[in-house]
């Protein structure tokens, strides 16, 4: 079952309380949030909790922008047009791209690999950088590296192999939610500073751009963040608000809904001729897709887009095939094992799209992923033997140049030429057989 409550932390501090509870809870606040979503215990006639969010319509919805920010530093992230024009506005958009997947504690794939290819010397400066859950949290840092330097894989190393499930989260639960993410939240401010924020609005002045993922609970809709603008804003500006949004932004993104409770971030929308202010609930980034490359009818075909880059690196922290484990009769047992592969078969088809998108445009999709050549299981959630080793495995495989696989051979594939030998990991789990993928020297080839 996977660890859908494991999102890994930027920067570990001293461990909170633990209350010794049992995990066996989480699907349960899973299943709860299903019911939820359904309506079930909602009725116009129910009576405001003290607490309520102030009401506010579809309409206005579409007229809202964080407090204090403009509108422009997010976007409907099923909206096209205006990811065209995002991506449009960014000189560096022609130069590759990075897209971090979900995964919890599997983070620790992408972090390791980041590092072994920084060891390797070759990894680019990526003109895009898009991040959901797990990939939202090592975005950032993954983004400021070329200001940060070393300083930004120590953390990342840090963080995906010296933590526990203390140092996230603690049960006991909220009125929205399983669990309390204090110990999360605690760390995303003392990590998120306006130091990093700097670093971050000094790669976006270069025409890079940092796009994170959230899903806006009240709309059900994708919202994607322009985290460089953000951070720019706060380091021109000073403005408080600009840096506790980063860090709402990053902590809801991770916010598994049911699980962890939702993110509340202020907006204003327009009423008649004045603003009124609002509370958006914004919760896992996941939740819509388990990565983030264009939206949805652009990778369908429904929409046409245009990307300014020939080629994309696509980092999934997950496992794909199918693994064998009885379960017990017990409705947490049975739903462990169906949200597993509800979870996997999500993710392959997700693939399936990314690839025929791939497909037709020419794009030169590379593809890494948690397969066969590693086997080890994890014990427990956060479990750091298990977190160090696929560290150690996504480092090992980026500095050896065998982390990505070719999506596409190079009869469609329209981007520099690739060479020989990329091609020894990819797994099979989404629809990618290994005599499609070209050999290559072994090396990431990455394009600076």
């Amino acid at each position: 079952m996977p660890k859908l409550f494991n999102e890994p932390i930027m920067q570990t501090f001293p461990s909170g309380p633990r209350r010794g509870r049992t995990l066996a809870g989480t699907l349960a606040g899973m299943l709860l949030a299903l019911t939820l979503s359904q309506g079930a215990l909602a009725g116009p006639a129910a009576k405001k909790p003290a607490d309520a969010r102030p009401d506010y319509t579809a309409a206005q919805a579409a007229t809202a922008q964080p407090e204090g920010l403009p509108a422009s530093v997010r976007i409907a992230g099923d909206d096209t047009r205006a990811f065209q024009s995002l991506i449009d506005g960014a000189p560096r958009a022609a130069d590759p791209w990075l897209v971090l997947s979900g995964g919890g504690e599997n983070g620790a794939f992408a972090a390791g690999l980041l590092a072994g290819w920084a060891e390797r010397g070759d990894r680019p400066d990526f003109g895009v950088i898009t991040g959901v859950s797990t990939g939202a949290l090592i975005a950032p840092f993954a983004f400021a590296a070329p200001t940060l330097g070393d300083r930004a894989d120590a953390a990342l190393r840090e963080n995906y192999t010296e933590i526990s499930a203390a140092d996230v989260f603690e049960f006991g639960g909220t009125q929205d939610a399983l669990t309390d993410t204090w110990p999360l939240k605690q760390r995303i401010g003392r990590a998120v500073t306006p130091a990093l924020l700097k670093a971050v609005a000094a790669e976006h002045a270069k025409g890079r751009r940092l796009l994170i993922a959230t899903t806006q609970v009240d709309s059900e809709r994708p919202v994607l963040w322009d985290m460089g603008a953000i951070a720019q804003r706060n380091a021109e500006t000073s403005d408080p608000r600009a840096l506790a949004l980063f860090r709402s932004i990053v902590l809801a993104s991770a916010a598994v809904p049911g699980v962890f409770p939702p993110v509340e971030i202020p907006a204003d929308v327009k009423e008649g001729a004045k603003a009124k202010p609002v509370t958006e609930l914004h919760d896992d980034g996941g939740a819509m897709a388990p990565f983030y490359l264009a939206p949805a009818a652009a990778l369908e075909g429904e929409t046409r887009l245009r990307l300014p880059t020939n080629r994309v690196y696509l980092v999934v922290n997950n496992r794909l095939e199918p693994e064998f484990q009885m379960a017990s009769r017990t409705t947490l047992s049975v739903l462990g094992r169906t949200m597993s592969a509800a979870i996997k078969a999500q993710t392959r088809a997700a693939l399936a799209l990314t690839k025929g998108y791939a497909a037709r445009t020419g794009l030169d999709l590379r593809i890494a992923l948690i397969d066969g050549r590693f086997a080890k299981t994890s014990e427990k959630p956060f479990d750091q033997p298990y977190m160090k080793a696929l560290f150690a495995h996504g480092e090992a495989l980026a500095r050896e140049g065998d982390a990505f696989a070719q999506a596409n051979p190079p009869a469609t594939a329209q981007g520099p030429d690739l060479g020989k030998g990329l091609g020894k990991g990819l797994d099979k789990g989404f629809g990618l057989d290994r005599t499609e993928v070209t050999e290559s020297t072994g090396s990431v080839a990455a394009s600076r």
